[in-house]
């Protein structure tokens, strides 16, 4: 059973939501750095499905928007310290490439369960890896640790507003591409992606309904969504799902804000739908998607009913946050069974 606890103290007397402006200003900053990824068609053209392929970022996740916003925001002085981060893989990749551009150093701390992938790729980019257990909590404490201890600067995975702006680059780039959306579909971990795309969606295509999207095993954020407040599951419990990105335990405060006032609704789907998601992605938009990217396209293609976007005129988009996965892990996959399409 899911371990519940109220953290949600304080959350209305936060900040006010990342603006348009503060997207705007992400993306600026983000010119040569992140890739304008594509809309890539999914299923018959008729049904103006598509993906937003962050996949094919540089490092393979749209987590390299973040982080560059982030790190680049540092005082110089902040840069020659360095800067620390916990991560389970695409946060850390993102840190510790914007690190390796902006000149700094960086370590990251990385769960033992991280796909080895992910792990020398972070490795790859210079960056110190410390490896602690599975648990998201440890993590970020371990962190904490080493910041205070070596004066680095924490970089967090999604509950800053530099982050959230950064990744709301993504709904930026949807409504400019694609103005008459009217559903997007965004996975949820921490919540930083599904808070800046609903904040740039909604300020640009306001009728357009944003679903954020999680597996069965790790609905800590369907929950908080449903009960007003952030509810907070074991990690024991969020670790049985393949979606490795989205094994946080809980929101933050800041993106729970943005979720409560931005997002329409919080759908979840099955272990069997993701990985279905993982191969109709190779199949039908030949991309190479990562489970926690594929949660999306699995509630698009699976969950329409319950996501209240049967009937709604207009294409709709799943975000696909990221197709960093080990080979061997990956092609079981290809031959997952299909459920019935939604």
């Amino acid at each position: 059973m899911a371990d519940v606890a109220a953290g949600a103290a304080g959350v209305r007397a936060a900040p006010g939501l990342v603006t348009i402006d503060a997207i705007r200003a992400a993306a600026v900053t983000l010119r040569g750095i992140a890739t304008r990824t594509p809309l890539v068609p999914f299923g018959p053209p008729a049904a103006r499905r598509f993906l937003k392929a962050e996949s094919l970022q540089p490092i393979g996740a749209f987590k390299i928007r973040g982080a560059y916003v982030a790190v680049s925001s540092l005082r110089p002085d902040e840069r020659a310290r360095g800067v620390v981060t916990y991560s389970s893989g695409n946060h850390a990749q993102g840190v510790a490439r914007a690190a390796r551009l902006l000149g700094t150093a960086a370590v990251i701390v990385m769960p033992s369960d991280a796909p080895a992938l992910k792990k020398a790729r972070v490795e790859a980019d210079g960056a110190e890896v410390v490896v602690v257990g599975p648990s998201s909590d440890e993590r970020q404490h371990v962190a904490e640790g080493l910041a205070a201890a070596r004066g680095l600067a924490i970089i967090p995975p999604f509950d800053d507003d530099r982050i959230i702006a950064g990744q709301g680059t993504v709904g930026l780039e949807i409504a400019e591409d694609l103005p008459d959306v009217a559903a997007v579909f965004v996975p949820i971990g921490g919540g930083g992606l599904v808070s800046g795309v609903a904040a740039a969606i909604k300020a640009m295509v306001p009728g357009a309904r944003v679903i954020g999207v999680e597996p069965e095993l790790a609905a800590d954020a369907r929950q908080s969504f449903r009960e007003g407040r952030i509810v907070r599951w074991s990690p024991a419990d969020v670790s049985r799902t393949i979606a490795d990105g989205t094994r946080t335990a809980a929101i933050g405060v800041r993106t729970f804000a943005h979720i409560s006032a931005l997002v329409d609704d919080v759908v979840t789907v099955s272990e069997a739908e993701i990985a279905a998601g993982v191969r109709l992605a190779a199949e039908e938009s030949r991309l190479v998607v990562e489970p926690s990217g594929a949660v999306s396209i699995a509630a698009m293609a699976f969950r329409a009913g319950e996501s209240g976007v049967v009937g709604l005129k207009g294409p709709m988009v799943a975000v696909v946050s990221g197709g960093n996965v080990d080979p061997d892990q990956y092609r079981p996959y290809l031959e997952a069974p299909i459920p019935p399409r939604g």
